[in-house]
C-alpha cells in the first residue's frame, strides 16, 4: 500500500517536548490496538495505511493528524479515549519557539506589538503567512513550511478568545502595507484583513507613516506581552535570533520606545482610513 506520510501525520519536531507527546499518543494507540486483539498489519489495513506507517506511528516518530486518531478510536472501539489526544497532538506539532510563544500570549492581558519588516504574526492571513515564511533564505522544506504557516494560523485564535479577551495595540510601519509580498491579490486580502481585526473592540490598529521626520522604531520590531500575574515580558527577534526579554533596564528602555512609537502613529481612527487608501491603490 503506497501512501503519503503527510496523510498520517508530522514529522516530531525535535524538542523533548514533542517527542515525548509523540511517544505518550503512539504508546496509547499501540495498548488500544493490543487490547483489541490486532497485529499491526491488521490496524493497517483497517485504517487504509501500510504497517510501517502504523509503527510510526506507535514509537512516536510521526504525530497522528486529528482524523487518524478520529478512525483509529473508530477502529478500536476506544470510546474517545484516542480522539481525545487531538489537542495534544496539534500542540506537539509545531516548533517549540512557536508553543512557547503561543503560551505566553494565552497568558497576556495585554499585548503590543511594533513591526517595520512585515504584518505582525497574528494579523496574517494564511497566503500573506504563506509568502513571509516561503522568503526565508535557505528555503525550508515544503512540509515545515506548511506546519508553520498552520502553526501561525492557530496563533491567530488568541484574537477571539471569548473569556478574559487581552487588549491588544499593534503598530505597522506604512512600508508593510506597501511591500506586496504574495502579490496584489495577496496583499489587497491582507489589507481588508487589518480593516476588519481593527474593528475589534480589544484591538488598536495604528499606523506609522513614512513621511516621518522622527521615528523611534528604527532599531526594528519589537513586542510586549503584559501577563496576568503583572510581569512584563518583552520579545524582539532579528536575523537568526529570537529572544525573550525580562531584565527590568531593557523593559524599561522598550516600554518606553513602544510608547513614542504609539504616540508619533496615526490614531486608529486616522489608521484606518489611511489602510483603506492603501488598499485602494494596490
Amino acid at each position: 500500500m503506497s501512501v503519503d506520510e503527510d496523510d498520517v501525520g508530522w514529522e516530531v519536531d525535535s524538542d523533548d517536548e514533542s517527542s515525548a507527546i509523540a511517544e505518550l499518543i503512539g504508546r496509547q494507540i499501540k495498548r488500544w490496538r493490543e487490547a483489541a486483539g490486532l497485529r499491526a498489519v491488521e490496524f493497517g489495513e483497517r485504517m487504509g495505511y501500510g504497517e510501517n506507517l502504523i509503527h510510526k506511528v506507535e514509537r512516536g516518530a510521526r504525530i497522528p493528524r486529528p482524523e487518524f486518531l478520529d478512525r483509529a478510536d473508530e477502529v478500536l472501539h476506544a470510546d474517545g479515549h484516542l480522539g481525545a489526544l487531538k489537542p495534544d497532538a496539534e500542540r506537539a506539532r509545531y516548533p517549540k519557539k512557536v508553543r512557547d510563544l503561543a503560551k505566553l500570549e494565552e497568558q497576556a492581558v495585554e499585548l503590543c506589538a511594533y513591526n517595520n519588516s512585515v504584518i505582525h504574526g497574528l494579523l496574517q492571513i494564511p497566503e500573506y503567512a504563506q509568502a513571509v515564511i516561503g522568503n526565508r533564505r535557505p528555503p525550508f522544506p515544503q512540509d515545515e513550511l506548511d506546519q508553520r504557516v498552520a502553526a501561525r494560523m492557530a496563533r491567530r485564535a488568541v484574537l477571539d478568545r471569548a473569556a478574559a479577551q487581552p487588549v491588544f495595540s499593534f503598530v505597522q510601519c506604512e512600508s508593510t502595507l506597501r511591500r506586496r509580498l504574495g502579490g496584489t491579490m495577496v496583499m489587497r486580502a491582507q489589507l481588508e484583513h487589518l480593516l476588519e481585526v481593527g474593528k475589534l473592540r480589544n484591538v488598536d490598529l495604528q499606523v506609522l507613516p513614512l513621511d516621518l521626520e522622527e521615528n523611534a522604531g528604527l532599531e526594528g520590531p519589537l513586542r510586549l506581552l503584559k501577563l496576568k500575574d503583572g510581569s512584563t515580558l518583552g520579545h524582539v527577534e532579528v536575523q537568526l535570533t529570537s529572544r525573550m526579554i525580562s531584565n527590568p533596564k531593557d523593559l524599561q528602555i522598550l516600554e518606553m520606545r513602544y510608547g513614542i512609537i504609539r504616540a508619533q502613529a496615526l490614531t486608529p481612527r486616522e489608521s484606518r482610513a489611511f489602510i483603506e487608501k492603501v488598499r485602494e491603490e494596490t
